[in-house]
Formats: C-alpha cells, sequence, structure tokens
C-alpha cells in the first residue's frame, strides 16, 4: 500500500481527511476563498482596463477621462494587494491553527502507546513526525492548496478575457500551453518521488543526530568520534543528493517553461504585429499591450504551480506519515471500569505467561502471592524475568495468559491511569527533566504543593541534601540530571515516589550503580517508604534484601524458589544459597 501511494501523483483520499481539520475553521477558510477570487478577478481587470485606456484615449489622443481608467487601475491594485495582504495572513494563521491541532492530538496517541512501540520505533523519527513534518503540513495551506487554485481561477479569467479581446492571438497563447501542462505533469511526477527520499533521509538525520548526542559519553569514553563522524557525513551525503535532485528537476523544468512563455510572447507579438498593420485590422495597439500583461499571468501561475504543487505534495508526504502513526494502533485497552482509589495491597500473579517476541516466553506460568503489607524481594540473574514482572503489574504491556489480581480484582478491569496512581516504581536508570528538582519531584501535579514535598523529604532523610544545592528545590538538574551524580538522582526518584503516597512501591534496583554514602541514605529512605505499604525489591546485591518477609528465585522466566533469606540459605544446592555465596565471596575477595 505503502508502495501504492507513493506513485500518485496526488491522494485525494489523504488530502479530504486534512480538510477534515479545516472544519472548526470554517470562517477564517472562507474569507482565505474570498481573497483569492479577489487575487484573481483584480489581477486580471488591470490589462483589460489597460486596453481600454490605450485604445478608447491615447490611440485616439483623447486626454479627457484618461485619468479616470488610470484611477481604476490604482484601484485594482491596492484591492489585489489587501487582498493578498488578508490571503497571506489567514492562509498561514489557518494552516498553523490546524497543525497545531493535528499536532496536539498527535501527542495525545502517542502517549498512550505501549512499551512495546516505543522499544521498536526510532525516537528521532517519533520528533520528525511531531515537529518537522508539522511544518511541511502548514505549508500546505499557505504556500500550496490556496495558492494553487489562486493561479489556477487567475488563469481562467485570464485565458476568458484573452478569448473575448482577440481570439486570433488567444489561440497561439492556447496552442503552445499543452507544452507546459505535459512538462509540469512530468515534474510533478519526479518531485514525488526526490521528496519522498528526502523526507526520509531528514528522519535518518534526526535520529542520527539524536541517538550520538545522547550518548555522547559513550562515543568520547571509547573513542568512536572519527567513526561516527564518517557515518554522519555518509548520511548527510545521502540527504544533499535527495536535495540535489529536487534542484536538477528545478532547474531543467522552470528554464524550459521560461523559454516557452517567451517564445509564446514573441509570436504573439509578431503575428498581432503584422496583423495591427494593416488598414482596417481587428488586431489593435490595446490588444498587444494586454497580451504582453496576460501571457505573464496565464504561463507564470501555470508552471509556478508545479513549484506550488511541490510545497503541497512535501505536505502531503508529511500528513502521511503523520496520519500513519495516528492511526497506530498500539494503545493498551483501558476498558476497565473500577477505579483504584486506594489498594489494601494484595498482589496475585496467577499462571501469568508473556513474550515480548511471539513464541518467545519471557515468563512461563509464573504464579505466586504477595501479602498486604509485605516486603517481597525479587532475585535471578540477567534475563530471568524480574523487570518484566513490574511491567506486567503497571500494564505497560498485555499478558498471554494468566491473571494478575490486586486486591483480588483483576488489573484489567481497573481504569488504567487510577491503577497507575497506586503504584509508584524507583527504576535503577532514573530519568530526569530538564527542570527544577521540585518540578521533577511532583511533576506538575497541582496537588503536591512544595510543602508536601519538604515535609516528604525530611521524612525520608534528603532534605538536607537537596537543601545543600543552589536554589535547593528550585534547582535546575539540566537535561537528564546531568547536573547531579547517580546517587543523587536515585535520592530524587525515591522523593518522587514517596510524595505521591503510594499503596504499592516497586524498587528495581535501586542501590545497584551508587555510592557507599548515598546507599546508606538510599537504604534509610527504603526502610521509611516501605513501612506499612505493600513492596516489592529487584536487586542483584542480596545483602540488600535480607529482611524481606518473601524472597522469589527465578530463573528463566519461571520461580525455582521462594522463601524467607534464613530459609534459603538452609537449602542444600539451592539456587539463591549459590547466589549468595557467591556474592559473599566476592566481597570477601574485595
Amino acid at each position: 500500500m505503502a508502495e501504492k501511494n507513493k506513485k500518485k501523483i496526488f491522494d485525494t483520499s489523504l488530502f479530504k481527511r486534512l480538510l477534515h481539520y479545516i472544519k472548526p475553521y470554517k470562517t477564517v477558510f472562507i474569507i482565505s476563498l474570498v481573497c483569492v477570487v479577489g487575487l484573481a478577478v483584480f489581477g486580471a481587470l488591470r490589462p483589460r482596463i489597460l486596453k481600454d485606456a490605450i485604445d478608447v484615449k491615447i490611440a485616439n489622443k483623447e486626454y479627457g477621462g484618461f485619468m479616470f481608467y488610470m484611477g481604476i487601475m490604482l484601484v485594482l491594485l491596492v484591492l489585489e494587494v489587501v487582498s493578498q495582504l488578508l490571503f497571506i495572513y489567514y492562509a498561514s494563521w489557518l494552516g498553523q491553527s490546524v497543525v497545531k491541532d493535528i499536532r496536539v492530538k498527535l501527542f495525545k496517541h502517542i502517549l498512550k502507546f505501549k512499551m512495546t512501540y516505543f522499544d521498536k520505533s526510532s525516537v528521532g523519527v517519533l520528533i520528525t513526525r511531531a515537529v518537522t513534518d508539522m511544518e511541511r503540513i502548514a505549508d500546505i495551506f499557505g504556500q500550496g492548496l490556496f495558492m494553487i487554485f489562486s493561479d489556477m481561477l487567475k488563469m481562467l479569467v485570464v485565458a476568458v478575457f484573452m478569448a473575448f479581446i482577440n481570439l486570433k492571438l488567444s489561440l497561439i497563447v492556447f496552442a503552445t500551453m499543452p507544452i507546459i501542462i505535459v512538462a509540469t505533469k512530468i515534474f510533478q511526477k519526479y518531485m514525488k518521488r526526490a521528496f519522498e527520499d528526502v523526507r526520509t533521509e531528514v528522519s535518518n538525520l534526526n535520529s542520527f543526530v539524536q541517538e550520538r548526542v545522547t550518548g555522547m559519553k559513550i562515543l568520547q569514553l571509547f573513542t568512536r568520534e572519527a567513526t561516527e563522524y564518517r557515518k554522519f557525513k555518509a548520511i548527510n551525503e545521502r540527504h544533499k543528493k535527495g536535495w540535489l535532485k529536487t534542484v536538477w528537476y528545478n532547474s531543467i523544468f522552470f528554464p524550459i517553461a521560461e523559454f516557452v512563455s517567451s517564445l509564446t510572447m514573441a509570436l504573439v507579438i509578431l503575428v498581432g504585429g503584422f496583423t495591427a498593420l494593416n488598414v482596417g485590422a481587428t488586431t489593435t495597439l490595446g490588444d498587444l499591450i494586454s497580451f504582453t500583461m496576460f501571457i505573464p499571468m496565464l504561463f507564470r501561475p501555470l508552471y509556478q504551480i508545479a513549484n506550488k504543487f511541490n510545497t503541497l505534495q512535501m505536505g502531503m508526504v508529511a500528513a502521511d506519515r503523520v496520519f500513519r502513526v495516528l492511526d497506530t494502533t498500539s494503545n493498551i485497552n483501558d476498558h476497565g471500569t473500577i477505579e483504584a482509589n486506594h489498594f489494601n495491597g494484595k498482589i496475585e500473579f496467577d499462571n501469568v505467561r508473556f513474550s515480548y517476541i511471539k513464541d518467545e516466553e519471557v515468563l512461563k506460568g509464573v504464579s505466586f502471592n504477595v501479602e498486604a503489607g509485605e516486603t517481597v524481594a525479587i532475585v535471578g540473574a540477567t534475563g530471568a524475568g524480574k523487570s518484566t514482572i513490574i511491567n506486567l503489574l503497571n500494564r505497560f504491556y498485555e499478558i498471554d495468559s494468566g491473571h494478575i489480581r490486586v486486591d483480588g480484582t483483576d488489573i484489567k478491569d481497573m481504569t488504567l491511569s487510577s491503577l497507575r496512581n497506586q503504584i509508584a516504581v524507583v527504576l535503577q536508570d532514573v530519568f530526569l527533566f530538564a527542570d527544577t528538582i521540585l518540578n521533577n519531584i511532583t511533576l506538575n501535579n497541582e496537588y503536591i504543593t512544595e510543602e508536601d514535598v519538604v515535609s516528604a523529604a525530611k521524612a525520608i532523610g534528603i532534605h538536607d541534601f537537596i537543601t545543600s544545592l543552589p536554589g535547593g528545590y528550585h534547582y535546575n538538574v539540566k537535561e537528564r540530571g546531568v547536573m547531579l551524580s547517580s546517587g543523587q538522582r536515585q535520592l530524587i526518584s525515591f522523593l518522587r515516589a514517596y510524595v505521591t503516597n503510594p499503596s504499592i512501591l516497586i524498587l528495581d534496583e535501586a542501590t545497584s550503580s551508587v555510592d557507599s554514602y548515598s546507599e546508606q541514605l538510599i537504604q534509610d529512605a527504603t526502610d521509611t517508604i516501605t513501612k506499612g505499604r505493600t513492596s516489592i525489591v529487584i536487586a542483584h546485591r542480596l545483602a540488600t534484601i535480607q529482611q524481606a518477609d518473601k524472597i522469589i528465585v527465578m530463573d528463566a522466566g519461571q520461580i525455582v524458589e521462594m522463601g524467607t533469606h534464613k530459609s534459603l540459605l538452609k537449602k542444600k544446592e539451592g539456587y539463591y544459597k549459590n547466589l549468595y555465596e557467591v556474592q559473599f565471596l566476592k566481597a570477601e575477595a574485595i
């Protein structure tokens, strides 16, 4: 289907869908159309009035009334200028308003995607869709759609006036027009393909730059600057070639169109001039002068339509890409009707099976219970399925089979927002926005005040750390929190989780990459925020979970052991015992 659309010069179904977004702005749309009509009519009337001024007044040397004709031409010129001014403003306003609506709808749609979509999609491509492609859609209205309609209307009015004034000269002009029309159609066809290539390379550039800037530390650590520079040059070269292809087509088409226009003008003057010299000729000097104004009005819009059609096509290509994202159905089914205002905290996994990739199970019939208020630890090797359990409890992914219940209710029966509002997660890789500490904690939740944040920080023992920073709670941590250490970022994430007062708390390897001082602060914070609420702790370092009420040991997507720290250590050749002894021996060696 995508290949079929590429071969189309113009996708009418896509265009109709785009016009649907104009409905809220009908008045502005009508004003723009009126201005378009004004541009066509006022522009075409000026040569017609000039013809009468020459034939009626100048040819007969009648000075009386000559200024009247000049006055009319001045009025028409002013009206044309006013129409153009209003058109440019309202058409651009309409384009930006439509784009605003589509962009808001797109972002809202993206916010509801499953994590699977983001796992497989390029961030750079999504940024291109939400930013660059949107500007191309705006150009459809400001420079494409209305301008094409204006030019076509002007051509029609000019052609009628020309035929009415002098049919013989008009036929000469009309005879050369098929050359421009055929050239324009060929031009449009090749430009459509060229712009597809350009948009693809723009997306590739955005993706490449976004990933490399984000991972700049890795590039510099492993001295990959030269390699990545060569890769960037290659992508940029493809982008340049895509644009040069459009320049090449333009450099061929427009000189040909200008040559045909000039040749037509010469033929009209030649034939019309000889005809006007004959006694009793029907061709007048006014005819010749008006035709020298009419021909550019007829031909220039004709081949400029091709250029404007390019703008329209670029916008259509961009719209097609944006609508493809909007048409993507990758949302978690949010059909639950139960509002989870508070959980006691009992969690039940009942024979849960799940796979990120079809037929490659990550969880293979996992069943366990967490009683309300318990702290349960989940341990196991990398890839055992520990983090997957967190993702499924929050419904970032849909399970293949089985049931997940909280307080006896299947989580699918709850509204998605109310379920996630009752669960707080502290991840190993903490993401902070380029904003203040306060806003990173509250995430701009109007129901959480600064006083609430300060009180929570004091409760878990990190108030002094925050106030020691310049600006305290209003310290800007910059993009991804680069102004803080990993331990400090982790403390912020603990406070972010605690201040929401969750019913269920999940700690995903929260102390795996922090210094000893931060670890002690985090351990104290953990003791505070887990008290009195159900908590699930995922950890590689077994020393941090010895006091857990229950430890679940996983391997290859299955639960292999379950019990307390002491009971699991008593199992001869036990999986947990082996993990603990290996870590203990490593610690002794260090």
